[in-house]
């Protein structure tokens, strides 16, 4: 027994449906007259704003640091660890943690271990971090808070 099926031809088939017009312009719709449908803001504004967002950012990375300064003794619960340098540059604090948003890196090295190779870290200070010697150029007050 075979079944037969109706097949219609190019010509015979119904157009098919356009889809919706989205919110955005995808090139349907005509483009609009007038310029922006919101004001621009002044360049003053603009570079107060990115000003004052920099030296924000530039706080939080500090905070971020803590009192690690090459030099410096930390520990925490992975173990002792001596600062050998600080980077500041996010260009390069990314590649060398391989990170697409590091803001800093620290190269320090394992004082626990006797072959203690020096290793980078991207780690944020925290309240289980506690300092055992300030480094070379830190202020006076991180200077006499470190603990023994």
């Amino acid at each position: 027994m075979s079944i037969l099926a109706y097949a219609p031809t190019a010509g015979e088939r119904p157009p098919l449906p356009s889809r919706p017009i989205p919110h955005e312009r995808d090139g349907r719709q005509p483009a609009p007259s007038e310029g922006r449908p919101h004001p621009q803001q002044s360049t003053a504004a603009v570079s107060i704003t990115a000003a004052f967002l920099t030296q924000a950012l530039t706080r939080v990375v500090e905070q971020q640091i803590g009192p690690r300064r090459p030099g410096a003794i930390y520990e925490n619960v992975d173990g002792a660890f001596e600062v050998l340098a600080v980077v500041t540059d996010p260009a390069m604090a990314r590649e060398m943690l391989n990170r697409r948003c590091a803001r800093f890196a620290v190269i320090v090295r394992d004082i626990r271990r006797p072959d203690g190779q020096p290793f980078i870290v991207g780690s944020a200070w925290t309240t289980s971090d506690w300092l055992r010697r300030a480094g070379h150029n830190a202020p006076a007050d991180e200077r006499e808070q470190v603990t023994a």
